[in-house]
């Protein structure tokens, strides 16, 4: 394997396990404010808070769990990673702050040249693993490890056929869950005609749970099929008419279906506005590139260009958006 193959190979495998972060639990009573902020948005001063506290409670793992997270949002992994490590030294048995130390040292390797790259990778899926060993039924590190190991190498702990082990492993806790999972890893495969009649089955599934069909979603978005994406999201809406990712959602849609312009703006602004950009829900980034799709279908390309600018700025990574952003450039 290339240098540049292995770099892209983790880098997949890394943001792929960034985008399916819970959101976090509520911490101790001391944190009451901090955590206001943080599910407020306000990452800067949620971290100020938490540095004072933990002036004053050096030991109470809730406030280093919720600093780690708070960098971790304000993508400064090294000191998120510093702040779970020692959240995961003061609460060995906590799954969920293994699985957060696993996604910041999977930004670590992201952010680090070749052999460094390397040892962070090999940690965060230890960590992965760790999480899963303390709560099987901690679906997100489930889910983690999984695309941790379908996207990344054999030299750092990837593999399919770990990642189809621990598939099955999960299939026998949470069918639906392991569905998802399986119907992501044909995804990544490129195995279009058994991901189409997999995600097809849990769309016709009754899951009880919004987040299932917002997955579901993303990946008809992806396809692009705008007929089964609407029934996605007609569902998640059932289950859950005040879900603060609907907004995001219809927006997307109506762009796809070049439908309703002036609402899908509007919505898709609007979810920026009311929902705090946080790597439980689709990010912001996304939202910018939606709205630069739906300004180039009106010819609108200053305007498309702006978006597009401002999406790669939140997401450097996106080379679909950096290819948008140099077409509406030329016109």
């Amino acid at each position: 394997m290339t240098r540049r193959l292995l770099f892209a190979t983790l880098a997949a495998a890394i943001l792929a396990c960034g985008l399916g972060a819970r959101f976090v639990r509520a911490a101790q009573s001391a944190a009451s404010d901090p955590q206001r902020d943080y599910n407020s948005g306000r990452y800067n001063r949620a971290v100020d808070a938490l540095n004072s506290a933990i002036v004053k409670s050096p030991d109470d793992p809730s406030l280093q769990f919720l600093l780690g997270q708070s960098y971790y949002q304000l993508r400064d992994f090294t000191r998120s990673a510093a702040g779970l490590e020692r959240a995961a030294q003061l609460a060995p048995k906590n799954s969920e702050i293994h699985d957060w130390l696993g996604k910041s040292y999977g930004r670590k390797a992201e952010e680090s040249i070749f052999l460094s790259a390397m040892t962070w990778a090999r940690k965060a899926h230890r960590e992965f693993e760790i999480a899963v060993e303390l709560d099987p039924q901690n679906f997100e590190a489930q889910r983690d490890l999984i695309r941790y190991e379908m996207n990344a190498p054999g030299l750092v702990s990837g593999g399919d056929d770990k990642a189809l082990k621990h598939i099955d492993a999960l299939e026998k806790i949470d069918p639906i869950q392991g569905q998802l999972a399986r119907g992501e890893f044909f995804a990544t495969k490129n195995k279009v005609p058994e991901a189409d009649a997999l995600f097809d089955k849990i769309l016709d599934a009754d899951a009880m749970r919004a987040g299932v069909y917002f997955e579901v979603a993303d990946y008809y978005r992806e396809r692009p099929n705008a007929q089964k994406m609407a029934q996605a999201i007609d569902k998640a809406a059932r289950i859950d008419p005040d879900d603060r990712r609907l907004k995001f959602y219809k927006g997307v849609l109506l762009v796809m279906q070049g439908k309703n312009p002036i609402e899908a703006e509007t919505l898709l602004r609007s979810y920026m506005t009311t929902v705090p950009d946080n790597s439980d829900v689709p990010p912001h980034s996304a939202a910018r590139e939606w709205l630069g799709k739906l300004y180039e279908s009106s010819g609108r390309f200053s305007e498309a260009a702006k978006e597009y600018s401002i999406s790669l700025t939140l997401d450097p990574h996106n080379k679909t958006v950096q290819e948008d952003l140099k077409r509406v450039q030329k016109k």
